[in-house]
């Protein structure tokens, strides 16, 4: 039994019921969609979706091939060839339509899951999955792809992304809503409770830095559910902090674009930050050293399967847009191809020397770093000839 503070009333020490939050009940939730799970293409007064059927049948070949990228990398690591996994699966249309809104001016600072966004940026699949063999430390290069590495600890990318903006600013690469620059930062709805997205809000706020935030509430931080986050919507934050919030149907490629276009558009012309939730579901394991099957219901997967981001573009296209079979043939081919080069090129991934790693550290070696090189080299080399 705790005990008590001396003058303290006992009901301060008394189990609090938390409520749950407005997120953990689906049918009630309001966002931005501008198409439904049964693929119908409806009207918001304050979003639009205006480009024609060939952009949305790319949204469905960018979607299918991610889609397949990730299944693959997941049986890689069931096989022993990576050794860990973070599997997107559920979660294409809100990286695919936040993706492809990006200019090429615009720079991304991802978590380690945004294989979707490194998919619309140009960055080799291969070079995701050297990083999970742990054959190297992200082997692109940022400023090829306007892309960063995969950031590790939970939410120190918004500060990163944050920082980034306020250069954009002080270059006056900012003024221009299609030309300007502007910065997007990844991550979940678990890292909204860390420190350092509080403080980049407050920075990214007080200096109108042209940042967009966005956030995948893919409803589980590992196995801790939403309303162990929050208990308002997401979006809401943002007020707190004085600037724009919005909810997007995380499901729907073509909400997701138009929100995230306005809100880059309107960071690039200068008018400061925006907070995205984009509310989704995480429809596999955080990674592949979990098990959801521990923590949440069967029936839920059932439910958000119904509310799949591929199938509702499928149904739209095959109901409406008049796209025949031939065209998804050619995708599933296409991906086919995609993974079957994946595997190849994983698996012939060469290990790396040790000592290599120590060449990454900074852009010019320092004596410190050449003394602890030399130190392990020698280590190493102590082993050889030994059985």
């Amino acid at each position: 039994m705790s005990e008590s503070v001396p003058g303290t009333p006992p009901e301060v020490f008394a189990p609090v019921e938390v409520p749950v939050s407005p997120s953990q009940a689906p049918e009630e939730v309001e966002f931005v969609q501008l198409l439904t799970p049964e693929g119908e293409r409806v009207e918001n007064p304050d979003y639009s979706f205006d480009l024609d059927d060939e952009v949305v049948k790319g949204f469905y070949r960018d979607m299918t091939l991610v889609r397949r990228i990730d299944s693959e990398a997941t049986a890689l690591q069931r096989q022993g060839e990576l050794g860990l996994w973070a599997s997107l699966l559920g979660q294409e249309a809100a990286q695919i339509g936040s993706g492809r809104a990006l200019n090429k001016k615009d720079m991304v600072f991802p978590t380690y899951r945004e294989h979707g966004v490194a998919f619309c940026q140009g960055v080799n699949p291969l070079n995701l999955l050297g990083l999970f063999r742990g054959v190297d430390q992200g082997a692109w290069d940022p400023k090829d792809n306007n892309f960063a590495l995969y950031t590790i600890v939970i939410g120190a990318q918004t500060l990163h992304a944050t920082g980034y903006a306020m250069g954009q600013q002080r270059d006056h690469a900012v003024g221009d809503a299609d030309e300007g620059e502007a910065t997007i930062a990844y991550f979940g709805d678990g890292a909204s409770s860390q420190g350092d997205v509080n403080e980049a809000f407050i920075y990214a706020s007080v200096f109108n830095a042209p940042v967009v935030f966005f956030c995948q509430n893919n409803q589980w931080a590992i196995s801790e559910p939403i309303d162990r986050q929050t208990r308002i919507p997401l979006y809401q934050r943002a007020a707190g902090f004085g600037f724009p919030g919005v909810r997007v149907d995380g499901n729907d490629v073509l909400a997701t674009y138009a929100v995230t276009q306005q809100a880059l558009k309107r960071a690039r012309e200068g008018s400061g930050p925006t907070l995205i939730e984009a509310y989704t579901y995480r429809m596999g394991a955080h990674t592949t050293s979990d098990d959801p099957t521990k923590y949440r219901l069967s029936e839920d997967l059932e439910h958000w399967k119904l509310k799949d981001p591929i199938e509702r573009v499928h149904a739209y296209l095959t109901r409406y847009a008049g796209v025949d079979h031939d065209f998804f043939d050619e995708v599933e081919a296409e991906a086919d191809k995609v993974a079957a080069e994946l595997r190849a090129g994983c698996l012939a991934l060469p290990d790396p020397a040790m000592t290599d790693f120590f060449k990454h550290v900074y852009v010019e070696e320092t004596p410190q770093l050449a003394e602890q090189r030399d130190q392990y080299a020698a280590y190493a080399a102590s082993f050889e000839g030994e059985g």
